[in-house]
C-alpha cells in the first residue's frame, strides 16, 4: 500500500459518451446501427504530417514505425464514402451540437460563441482519415464534488472511432459500423486525489450525461480515459477504461508504477546512467544457440508451425527477413530487468510492451531475460553461450526476443530507447487497462502538434437565443435531485440507479401527475422492477399512461401494494389493456369469504411440510402459502395473525 497524499497523486478524467442521435457526425450514416458482416474491405497504410508548425507529433512517428497494414472491414448500411475520406464531410450534425451545449449547461460551462472543427491526429489506424473531426464547445465547468468542487476544463463534441477485430502483428482489423457515430468528451481537471475519487467522478459525471436523456447506454456508449501522475512523475493516460469499477484498482496500480519507475531512475543515476549516450546496447543473431533447445518456440521448425496455425502472412502480420532470434547485451544494467513496476510485475513487462507494439512481436512470451530465465533442460549451457556471444560482464543484463529478423533489429532499439526513457523518469505514454488492475503499453501520448484546423468545415455560430432555448427544457442536475430523493428517505444506491437508467423521470412524472408517494415509488422503479426485467418481464413497453393507473389505484387501495408483481406481470403482458381490469379479473382488493375457515388446515398442512417442530419455520411456510391465494385480497398482517392464532390453539 501507498499513501496517495505522501506521492502526490492527481488524476483527471477524460469521459466519452455516445450521443443519441439517428445519424452520424459528419454524414447521414445510421448511427448505432451495429453489424457484424461486410460487404467489402479496404486496405491502408498511415503516414504521418507535419503540422501547422512544421513539426510531427511524436506519437504519430511512433505509430509509422509499428509498419501497421490497416484493414477496414465495411457495411454498405452503416457506411457512406465519407468514412474512407473519399469524400468531403457533410454539415456538422447540429442535433449533436444541440446535445452538447446541453451537455455544457449541465456541467456549468461557458458555451462557445462559435463552434470550430478541427483535426486531431490518430495514425493508430482507428480512423481511416488519419485524424478525428472534435470541437470545442464549452470551457470553464464545475461540478459539486465530495464538499468541494470538480473542475471542467473543456466539453468538445467528436466522431467515435472504429471498432478493433484484431491486432495481430503488423495487421490491424477494423469495423467501421461504429465510425463517425457523435460524441462528447468531458475533460476534468487534475482535481482527484484517491483511486476512489476517480471511480465517484466517473460516476457523477455519467450521471449528468444521461440526465437530458439523450445519450446513448449500454457497452461501449460510454468509456474513460483516466490520466494519472504522482510527485515527480509525469501524466500518463489509461486508455479506454470500460467501467468506473475498474478506475481504482488503474489509479492505484499507475501509482505504484510511477513511484517504482522514480525509484528506478534515481537508481540509474547514481549508477552513472545520465543521458542517453550512456545506455550501451548491443545485439547479436543466436538463432543457431537454441536450434535444439528445449524452448521449442525459439526453434525455427515451431515458429514455422505456429505461423502456419495463426494464418500470418509474409507483409501482413509478419515483418520481412528469416526466422531470427536476436540477444540485447544491457551494458552494466543488471538488477534492472527484476526491478518491480506495477503490482506483481517488473521493468522487463515494460520493454515488452514496447516490443510488442512497436516491433509486432506479439507472440507469447514476447521475451526472455536472464533475470528470470526459464526453469529446463540446459537452461543454464544455453544462457552462459548466449552471455558469452554478447561478451557480457557480470554487471550485464541480457533480453532475448525472436521473430522476423527486421522486427528483432526494430525490438533491441526499442529496448534501448525504453531504458532512454526509464533515466527521465516517467515516460509520457498511453496505456491499456486489464481486469486485473494493471496496463500495458499501448502509445506514445499524442502532444499538442497533433491538432489542427479542419478548412473542409465551416464554423457554427451558438446564438444566445440557441443557449437559452436549450437550457429552458434541462432537467434538474442530477445532484439537487439527489439531494429531494435522500430527504425522501430513499437509499442512494436507488437514487443512482433511477438517474442512471432513466426511471428518475418516470418517478418524478407519477409524482407530479398522480400524487404517487416519492419513496415507494422509488423504491418500485429503483429496485423492485429491476427484478422483473432482469427476469425478461417487458416492464419497459409499459406506457405511462397505465402506470398512472395503477399509481392512482395503489394510493386508493393500499392493499394492493402486497400484489404489486402480479399486477405488473399482467399489465407488461397486455400493455393496452386497463390496470382496473387487470385488477378485476384477478379479484383483488376484494376479501373473499371464509378465507378464515381455511387457515387451520393450511397451518395442518404446513406442519407436516416443515419436518420440524420450529414455529417460526412453520409460521413461515404456511404463511407463503396462505399469501399465494389472498395477496392483494387480505392485508398480509391479518392472514399473519390468524396464522399465529391457529397455531396457538394446536399447541
Amino acid at each position: 500500500m501507498i499513501d496517495y497524499a505522501e506521492v502526490g497523486l492527481i488524476a483527471g478524467l477524460e469521459v466519452h459518451q455516445q450521443l443519441l442521435t439517428p445519424t452520424k457526425m459528419f454524414c447521414r450514416c445510421p448511427a448505432g446501427h451495429y453489424t457484424d458482416a461486410h460487404d467489402g474491405a479496404v486496405l491502408r497504410h498511415m503516414r504521418p504530417t507535419l503540422s501547422e508548425l512544421g513539426e510531427y507529433d511524436g506519437c504519430a512517428l511512433m505509430e509509422f514505425k509499428t509498419r501497421k497494414n490497416i484493414i477496414y472491414l465495411l457495411h454498405e448500411e452503416n457506411v457512406c464514402t465519407y468514412e474512407m475520406d473519399d469524400t468531403p464531410p457533410f454539415l456538422v450534425n447540429q442535433e449533436a451540437v444541440n446535445i452538447a451545449i446541453e451537455q455544457c449547461l449541465m456541467l456549468g460551462c461557458d458555451i462557445v460563441d462559435e463552434v470550430h472543427i478541427a483535426r486531431k491526429q490518430y495514425l493508430d489506424g482507428s480512423i481511416p482519415t488519419g485524424f478525428q473531426r472534435t470541437a470545442i464547445v464549452g470551457v470553464n465547468g464545475r461540478l459539486p464534488f465530495r464538499g468541494r468542487e470538480l473542475t471542467i476544463t473543456q466539453v468538445s463534441v467528436e466522431e467515435d472511432s472504429c471498432r478493433e477485430v484484431s491486432d495481430k502483428g503488423h495487421l490491424i482489423v477494423w469495423r467501421t459500423d461504429r465510425l463517425g457515430m457523435p460524441l462528447i468528451e468531458t475533460v476534468t481537471g487534475a482535481d482527484l486525489r484517491t483511486p476512489d475519487e476517480v471511480e465517484e467522478a466517473i460516476l457523477l459525471i455519467g450521471r449528468v450525461c444521461r440526465s437530458t436523456r439523450h445519450v446513448r447506454t449500454g457497452l461501449g456508449a460510454s468509456r474513460q480515459d483516466v490520466n494519472v501522475s504522482v510527485r515527480g512523475g509525469r501524466r500518463v493516460e489509461i486508455k479506454g477504461v470500460p467501467k468506473a469499477g475498474w478506475a481504482p484498482r488503474l489509479v492505484h496500480g499507475e501509482a505504484v508504477r510511477q513511484v517504482n519507475l522514480l525509484k528506478l531512475r534515481d537508481d540509474l543515476l547514481a549508477r552513472g546512467f545520465t543521458e542517453a549516450s550512456s545506455i550501451g546496447v548491443a545485439s547479436a543473431d543466436v538463432t543457431d544457440v537454441f536450434a535444439t533447445s528445449e524452448l521449442s518456440f525459439l526453434r525455427q521448425e515451431k515458429w514455422e508451425r505456429w505461423i502456419k496455425e495463426q494464418g500470418r502472412r509474409p507483409g501482413f502480420e509478419l515483418g520481412a527477413g528469416p526466422f531470427c532470434v536476436r540477444a540485447v547485451r544491457l551494458r552494466g544494467l543488471a538488477g534492472t530487468l527484476s526491478w518491480p513496476t506495477q503490482p506483481e510485475q517488473t521493468f522487463a513487462s515494460e520493454l515488452a510492451g514496447r516490443v510488442r507494439v512497436i516491433a509486432g512481436l506479439d507472440q507469447r512470451p514476447i521475451m526472455l531475460q536472464s533475470e528470470k530465465w526459464p526453469d529446463y533442460r540446459g537452461a543454464i549451457q544455453e544462457l552462459r553461450k548466449v552471455r558469452a556471444r554478447l561478451h557480457c560482464e557480470s554487471a550485464d543484463a541480457v533480453v532475448v526476443i525472436w521473430g522476423p529478423e527486421e522486427d528483432t533489429v526494430t525490438a533491441a532499439n526499442e529496448v534501448r530507447l525504453r531504458y532512454i526513457d526509464a533515466i527521465r523518469g516517467i515516460p509520457n505514454e498511453t496505456r491499456q487497462p486489464f481486469p486485473d488492475g494493471t496496463t500495458d503499453f499501448e502509445r506514445i501520448l499524442p502532444g499538442p502538434d497533433r491538432m489542427y484546423p479542419d478548412t473542409d468545415s465551416p464554423p457554427t455560430r451558438v446564438t444566445r437565443e440557441r443557449v437559452e432555448h436549450l437550457r429552458a427544457g434541462l432537467p434538474e442536475p442530477p445532484w439537487v435531485r439527489e439531494e429531494r430523493y435522500a430527504g425522501a428517505g430513499v437509499a442512494l444506491p436507488v437514487i443512482h440507479y433511477l438517474i442512471r437508467r432513466g426511471g428518475a423521470d418516470m418517478v418524478d412524472r407519477l409524482v407530479r401527475e398522480t400524487g404517487a408517494d416519492l419513496k415507494k415509488t422509488c423504491f418500485l422503479f429503483g429496485e423492485k422492477l429491476v427484478y422483473l426485467r432482469r427476469a425478461g418481464v417487458p416492464v419497459d413497453a409499459i406506457p405511462f399512461e397505465r402506470w398512472a393507473e395503477l399509481s392512482r389505484l395503489l394510493t386508493e387501495i393500499p392493499l394492493l401494494r402486497e400484489a404489486w408483481e402480479l399486477i405488473v406481470r399482467r399489465v407488461a403482458a397486455t400493455p393496452a389493456g386497463s390496470v382496473s381490469d387487470v385488477v378485476a379479473g384477478q379479484g383483488l382488493g376484494l376479501e373473499p369469504s371464509g378465507w378464515r375457515t381455511r387457515i387451520p388446515g393450511i397451518v395442518e398442512r404446513a406442519e407436516s411440510r416443515a419436518y420440524s417442530s420450529d414455529r417460526d419455520r412453520i409460521f413461515r411456510i404456511a404463511l407463503g402459502d396462505a399469501m399465494g391465494a389472498l395477496r392483494g385480497r387480505v392485508p398480509a398482517a391479518e392472514v399473519g395473525a390468524e396464522l399465529r392464532r391457529a397455531l396457538e390453539e394446536r399447541s
